[in-house]
Formats: structure tokens, sequence, C-alpha cells
């Protein structure tokens, strides 16, 4: 498939008909197009060059959309695509689980708008290989979360899972760390239009007031207050009026998400800040990353795409030659400098500040 789509002028709402016979409950996936293909890079960090145009999602993705991906093809949970501590780790939200292995069900707690949270780097892959797939009923396996944009057979080890690579023709899959930083912190507008330090548009430390009118809101730990003391998390696209250059919310602050970039061989990259970190991690120039099997109560993940023209709904589709060059992409500094969290979450649960470096790291 052709990365050469150019999608004019408004967001796509990508609604997967499943193919399959009794798929479940289709999911909406939002998407914004992200263009100025062959953009320079960032200066200052060497990310954000992307020499094609793409669609990423509008917002995280959220409780609701998970499980409803459960609920498709987790009866028995092969790869454990659910954490028991989806149910625990915060007071008001998420989902919990009933029912025995071959039966499982899956629930949504209080509101499902929120992110989901509490998933490894693979589950996440396997969500992706379902949207590819049309969003089948089935076991875990070839043709629901086994293929697709990602090859994975059964991959759950961090050796395996470090090994997978996106495939060719991929409908959805996690965006690359370029993809990610490109859509959350470019200006837009030209080739060397320059970065935002924050993906709200500004260069100005964003507040943490939960806001639909505020220009420069996101969701993170200003101590001592955190921006819903109560829910802790806030429902994607709940700061209205703080989108990314390209019509994202969120890419700063509520969780943090999983990008498909390797950062080492035993890691792939994270990015956004979080309700529980100061402003810092919704920086351009905070990047970290994790094992691939961890999964965090402030972490979760985004999907992007490049879907076929027969897929594209309420959508003018034009076709372009992409002509320009990728410029090269400085190399990113090998220092990893430890960056503070401060606030453990809401169930209790050691943050991940707690971890050792060699889990967890800034860059």
């Amino acid at each position: 498939m052709s990365r050469c789509a150019y999608f004019f002028g408004f967001s796509i709402v990508a609604i997967l008909a499943a193919s399959f016979v009794g798929s479940a409950q289709a999911v909406t996936i939002s998407t914004v197009p992200v263009g100025d293909p062959g953009n320079a890079a960032d200066s200052t960090t060497g990310f954000g060059a992307v020499n094609y145009v793409y669609q990423i999602g509008k917002y995280d993705v959220t409780a609701s959309q998970y499980a409803a991906f459960l609920n498709a093809v987790a009866a028995t949970d092969t790869y454990d695509l659910y954490n028991s501590f989806m149910a625990s780790d915060f007071p008001t939200v998420g989902i919990s689980r009933s029912g025995s292995s071959g039966s499982y069900s899956y629930s949504v707690i209080g509101n499902g708008n929120v992110p989901i949270f509490d998933v490894t780097w693979g589950s996440s892959a396997r969500f992706a290989n379902w949207l590819h797939n049309g969003q089948p009923t089935g076991p875990e396996g070839p043709g629901t979360t086994e293929t697709g944009a990602y090859t994975l057979n059964g991959a759950t080890s961090t050796a395996a899972l470090m090994a997978v690579t996106r495939n060719a023709g991929s409908l959805w899959f996690i965006p690359t760390e370029d993809e990610w930083y490109k859509s959350a912190y470019y200006k837009g507008g030209g080739l060397n239009a320059g970065y935002w330090l924050f993906p709200t548009q500004n260069n100005s430390t964003p507040s943490n007031v939960l806001s639909a009118t505020g220009t420069n809101n996101a969701n993170f730990y200003n101590p001592p207050r955190f921006t819903d003391p109560t829910n802790y998390l806030t429902s994607v696209g709940a700061f209205a009026a703080s989108p990314g250059p390209y019509g994202t919310f969120d890419q700063g602050g509520d969780l943090f998400q999983w990008n498909e970039t390797a950062v080492t061989g035993s890691s792939r990259g994270v990015r956004g800040g979080s309700y529980n970190g100061t402003a810092l991690g919704l920086r351009s120039s905070y990047g970290l990353d994790d094992v691939p099997t961890d999964e965090f109560f402030d972490l979760g993940f985004r999907v992007a795409s490049v879907p076929e023209p027969s897929s594209v709904i309420l959508l003018f589709i034009g076709i372009v030659a992409l002509a320009i060059a990728r410029r090269r992409v400085p190399r990113r500094s090998a220092l990893r400098a430890r960056a503070a969290r401060i606030v453990a979450p809401a169930s209790g649960r050691s943050s991940r500040e707690s971890l050792a470096p060699a889990v967890h790291g800034a860059r």
C-alpha cells in the first residue's frame, strides 16, 4: 500500500466495519491527518521528521474501547491482555472481569471515556492488530491479535517483543516516536515551521486546571494540586480548547503513551506526561522508555493509521507523489538522566519512579 495518500482538510472518523461473522460491537477510532510530509526534525531533540502523510488517533484509546476489544478476543485471555489492576488502580474508573477462563467477560467501571491504563506494549500491539484485522471476534491468535500490523505469534517476553517490527501495508499501528512527536509538537504549515515546547501549541507551561475553555491546559500534577483529585484521570478530549497542532488531544498529561520506537535493546519509547507527574513530562525534551512487558497505572497508548482508500469514511482522498527526500535525523543522545515523578498512584501502588533505572529511564 502506498503511503502517498494525502488526506485533505478535516479529521477522519474511521469506523472499522468488522468483516468476520459474529463480530462484537464496532469500535470507532477518531483520527486527525498529519500532513507536511518531509518536515525537518526538531533541532533540539532530533525527533519529528516524517516524510509521509498519516493519521493519528485524536484521543488515547479509552477504557470502553479496550473493554470492547477484550470482550471480542479475551474469553480465555491467552496473552494476558487484561491486568487485574485495571479494576483497582483508580477509585472510580477501570475495567472489571467476571467469569472463568473460556468464558471471561469484561465491564467498564465508571467513566469509560478515560484512557486505558496498565497495558503492555505487547497488548497495545495486539489491539492494533485487532483493528487492522477488522475487529473480529474469536480467540487470541492468527487473524485476531497475533498477525496483522505486527507478527507477534505468541510473543510475550521482552526479547520476543523487542524483535517485533511493523509489517508493510499496516492499516493500524502504534505510532513511532517521530510520528507521535510530530503530531504533538510540530507547528505545521511548511517543512521548517519549528516545534512547540508543549503539545498544546504553546511554549509556556500549561495550567493543570480542568477546563474545556482554557487554551493551554492539561491533566498533570502541580504540587499540591491534582487536576482531578477525585477521579485522577480525565475524559479524553476534556481540554477541548487545548488541542495539539494537528488537532489531537491529551498528548500532554492524563497518561504517558507507548510508541513503537526501540530506544534500547530491551525498551521502547514512552512520551507525554501523566496526571501524577509534573509539567516536565509534557515537554518535547522529555522522553522515556520502558521494557515492553511493563504495565503501569500511568501508561496507555494511542494508535495511528494509513488506511486503504476503500476504508476511508467522510473523507476526500487525493494522491500526491512524495518527491521530497527524508531529512536526516541527528542521532539521539546516548545519555540517560533520571527525572522525578513525584506522586504515587491513587491505589497506593509504587510509582514507576521507584523502579530501577535499568527498567525505566528518562532521556
